[in-house]
């Protein structure tokens, strides 16, 4: 239905592309950087603009360990309920945080709407200056009420090569980030799946 938006990515071999949305904040992203150090894994982050603005400092900690940042809007606003002048100036803010902290001239933007809420006019006014990016694999980790090891039994079921796996770092979705995110990346590694970011 919309063939430019990227579900999952063409591979040749077993590569997971994983992705966090709505950081960086303190502890949460921090715990993610680290689990991924452990394992060796590369992702990208759909940041809140709002939140590169609060935490700098963790938005340069992800870039210096090699992943990439991408716009998740500057207040993680629903294009739904926003005019498209509204949602334009969101986008537009959220790259002028990033550019403070990684320059993206002449390389490609990555945006991923929040809520993974778009219209068709959105659509096309950001196909002119991002390549959007959703999801094949929905961890659901943002539901409180979602056990962990149901959260993870979703998240590993979904796992097959080029998949685009969705987490979050933030608050709502720590509790089953934390169980589901260090078991996923060493089922991953005992597969035999290089995990990267997306590109």
């Amino acid at each position: 239905m919309f063939p430019k938006i990227w579900w999952k990515r063409p591979v040749t071999g077993k590569v997971v592309f994983l992705t966090f949305d709505d950081g960086p904040i303190p502890e949460v992203t921090e715990f993610v950087l680290e689990q991924l150090e452990l394992f060796k894994a590369k992702a990208t982050f759909f940041c809140v603009g709002e939140n590169l603005d609060k935490y700098p400092h963790i938005a340069q900690k992800v870039v210096a360990q090699g992943h990439t940042l991408g716009n998740h809007t500057y207040h993680h606003v629903k294009a739904w309920q926003n005019t498209m002048a509204a949602y334009q100036q969101e986008v537009l803010a959220c790259q002028v945080a990033i550019d403070k902290i990684s320059p993206t001239v002449g390389s490609q933007k990555l945006f991923r709407p929040p809520h993974g809420q778009l219209t068709f006019k959105n659509l096309r006014m950001l196909e002119k200056d991002f390549q959007v990016v959703l999801w094949s694999a929905l961890s659901y980790d943002f539901d409180a009420t979602l056990p962990p090891e149901i959260c993870l039994q979703k998240t590993l079921a979904a796992i097959k090569p080029g998949a685009i796996v969705v987490l979050h770092d933030s608050l709502k979705a720590e509790k089953n980030l934390r169980y589901v995110l260090p078991r996923l990346l060493a089922h991953c590694q005992k597969l035999g799946y290089s995990l990267q970011a997306v590109a």
